[in-house]
């Protein structure tokens, strides 16, 4: 009985011994093991060591695909359409074939009533045989070859009023400063209105414009000098709809002047001029000279 127990005795000190022997290359072995788990994730990484600052992502872009693609918005000059009544095609034809070819030399750009404009002209008195003139466009008129537009502006407390012909050669170029429109197709109330109203910086630099938007319309009403004036322009005749008339008529007198309005001709269908059918002719020969 003592035998066999003094021979578990032994088994045990020797396992223990063992055990003993064997733990540091156990502990060694661990960690040789837990540098082969985690170098190579730390050798994966490539970002900075320090914490960087946070960096919001990009804006998104919000694209309406219901929409069609923008298209450059067309723009016929008011010259192309002949006049109402009794005319002779073959002239405004040959006319217009002049003012298509007279486009390909000059860039007559897209302006209207209203629209703030830079001419450059041949001036053979000058110094440098040029002159320019800034002003605000007040009208537009004429038809064909013989379309003007009248620029104003106040220079040194003085209006002046250039009116120039739109297809004259001595025309180097035509810029479009800040591209707008007004209330009314006729500024010419604006030599009665207060100066401040038409004067404008000769220096002043261009307003851009996409020519995918629509043109903006500018909704000021004007201030006139007391009266008398050029017209009556109180009067429906002109319906004019940018002039303050409350700061300068009496209620007597915007009155008498509404005797003369003519309610019915709003309804009179014949005064219509409807111009879409030479509209779309006048496109497909502007499109035929651009290919030729």
């Amino acid at each position: 009985m003592a035998a066999p127990m003094a021979e578990g005795c032994r088994v045990s000190l020797n396992l223990a011994r063992s055990f003993r022997t064997a733990r540091p290359r156990l502990a060694t072995l661990a960690s040789d093991v837990f540098c082969v788990r985690t170098g190579p994730s730390r050798l994966q990484s490539t970002g900075p060591s320090e914490p960087s600052g946070f960096k919001p992502p990009p804006k998104p872009v919000m694209v309406d695909r219901r929409r069609a693609p923008e298209e450059q918005r067309r723009f016929l000059s008011p010259e192309f359409i002949p006049p109402r009544g009794r005319t002779n095609p073959l002239k405004f034809q040959l006319e217009r074939k002049d003012m298509l070819e007279r486009r390909k030399v000059l860039h007559i750009p897209e302006f209207y009533v209203g629209s703030i404009l830079r001419v450059t002209t041949a001036d053979p008195y000058a110094s440098g045989k040029t002159s320019q003139f800034l002003g605000i466009c007040i009208q537009r008129s004429g038809k064909g070859l013989g379309a003007t537009f009248t620029l104003r502006n106040t220079i040194e407390g003085q209006g002046v009023e250039l009116c120039f012909e739109l297809y004259n050669p001595r025309i180097h170029e035509i810029q479009v400063v800040k591209l707008e429109k007004r209330l009314d197709d006729s500024l010419l109330y604006l030599r009665d209105a207060l100066p401040e109203f038409s004067t404008f910086d000769v220096n002043m630099k261009p307003v851009p414009h996409e020519s995918s938007q629509e043109v903006p319309v500018n909704k000021l009403q004007v201030k006139m000098k007391p009266k008398p004036w050029s017209k009556r322009w109180e009067r429906p005749y002109f319906n004019i709809k940018g002039i303050r008339f409350d700061l300068a008529l009496t209620e007597e007198q915007m009155k008498e002047a509404q005797k003369w309005s003519q309610p019915w001709l709003e309804f009179d269908m014949m005064r219509e001029y409807d111009t879409s059918k030479i509209e779309a002719a006048l496109w497909e020969e502007i499109e035929a000279s651009k290919k030729s």
